[in-house]
């Protein structure tokens, strides 16, 4: 299996500001390589605002928006943003592919010192994608302190993957599971955070990382903005789980028998 090259975006957010965050990300976008998948933060286009009247339909313009960047960097484009679906308010993932296909996650874990579980519904559908024949599980925020619902069952997946609004006052606890997931997992764990204070004056110092399967932090950025890009080596994520075969002896469990595992 060949190597995966994957971009970081580490970005302040205008607040409750879509088209200028479509903007921003834009000019970001366009300076950036040759890459497989570029990741955005969670509510890239708002901030982690809990206002409805800022969330888009699934034909909105950020998933119109997706569709077009992802086309034309031949790539895919990943982020969450607030979805009205049917009635009902998520903070929803999109995994947009180059074809215009895409994929979807609703967040399972509000945050539930903040008002998102009285705004939201929540997901209940863990998802896994493929992308060059890596497997991706792509988690948002709040969901990292939740090992069981990343547990790598049958070493599913490859990658794990968080975006996020994680506020700069509890950025020990992001520091710390990041690597925690990535060591139990046996897998490259993405962590994707914003930077600078939001509309509800929250300040957020990023701390964005890239993690192997054995907790070497790989990449870390703080304070600043950032566009990283990175190449993640199959073979030795391979040797890891062949010398330390440790993902054969984890517990079986079922964990929710209305959840359903996604896989595409």
């Amino acid at each position: 299996m060949k190597n995966l090259r994957i971009t970081i975006i580490q970005s302040n957010l205008h607040w409750e500001n879509i088209p200028a965050n479509l903007q921003m990300f834009s000019e970001k976008i366009a300076a950036i390589g040759q890459t497989d998948f570029i990741v955005l933060p969670e509510t890239f286009t708002t901030g982690f605002s809990m206002n409805p009247k800022f969330s888009e339909t699934m034909n909105g313009r950020a998933i119109e928006w997706m569709r077009k960047t992802s086309r034309e960097k031949n790539c895919v484009v990943c982020g969450s943003l607030m979805i009205k679906d049917e009635g009902k308010f998520y903070n929803r993932l999109v995994w947009m592919q180059a074809d215009g296909e895409f994929m979807t996650y609703d967040k399972r874990h509000l945050f539930c010192i903040s008002d998102e579980p009285k705004c939201f519904s929540t997901g209940d559908e863990r998802l896994i994608v493929e992308l060059n024949g890596w497997k991706i599980c792509p988690l948002i925020c709040y969901d990292l302190r939740f090992p069981v619902w990343a547990r790598n069952k049958n070493a599913g997946y490859e990658i794990l993957l968080y975006v996020a609004n994680w506020p700069e006052r509890r950025n020990l606890a992001w520091k710390s599971l990041l690597p925690a997931r990535a060591i139990e997992n046996q897998a490259y764990v993405i962590g994707v955070n914003r930077v600078g204070v939001d509309g509800k004056n929250i300040s957020h110092t990023g701390d964005s990382m890239v993690i192997d399967a054995l907790g070497k932090i790989l990449y870390h950025k703080e304070h600043e903005e950032d566009i990283f890009t990175i190449e993640l080596n199959y073979e030795e994520l391979k040797k890891v789980r062949e010398q330390l075969p440790f993902l054969n002896d984890a517990d079986d469990f079922v964990l929710n028998p209305k959840s359903k595992i996604k896989s595409h």
